[in-house]
């Protein structure tokens, strides 16, 4: 996974990973998400890359929209 940037200075997320159709988050709970097309649509997974190579917004985005936040195709809880 690739280090989130973190420019705000005050995000929940820790790490990312993109593939052709995912976006796979790491939170600081240590907690890994993943968002796929499927999950939640072509038009949400193109921003979650966006935001996530830009460094800022992603933890945002996740929260504020109940669709993304709740339609994860898969958790993996830390340990």
């Amino acid at each position: 996974m690739e280090r989130y940037r973190n420019l705000s200075g005050d995000s929940g997320v820790d790490a990312y990973e993109i593939g052709d159709e995912f976006v796979k988050v790491r939170f600081r709970s240590g907690d890994v998400y993943w968002y796929t097309q499927a999950s939640v649509g072509a038009r949400h997974v193109a921003a979650l890359k966006c935001l996530a190579r830009r460094g800022q917004g992603l933890s945002a985005y996740i929260s504020q929209h109940p669709e993304v936040k709740e339609g994860y195709a898969r958790r993996e809880a830390s340990d």
